[in-house]
């Protein structure tokens, strides 16, 4: 049997904190459409992510990715730096 690691979660967020050492808070916006009115609402959500050289900076766009748990909150890796605040 062969265990497929491409089944993974991935995100694409921002980066809003970096406090932490070697992790980020990334929040996540989801544009959804609401079941009874129909109009468009946004739904945010923070997770904290796993930086190993502490490359991130606040406002950077990163995709993380899910993974086994490396604390009591961290549950994602940082994958890459899609592009850096400006």
């Amino acid at each position: 049997m062969e265990i497929n690691r491409n089944l993974r979660k991935q995100r694409i967020g921002v980066v809003v904190g970096t406090s932490m050492n070697k992790t980020i808070k990334v929040t996540v916006t989801n544009r959804m459409k609401h079941e009874k009115y129909g109009k468009f609402i946004m739904r945010k959500k923070n997770y904290l992510a796993h930086d190993e050289e502490n490359t991130c900076h606040e406002g950077d766009t990163v995709r993380i990715m899910e993974t086994r748990p490396l604390s009591k909150l961290k549950r994602w890796r940082l994958v890459e730096i899609i592009e850096r605040a400006k």
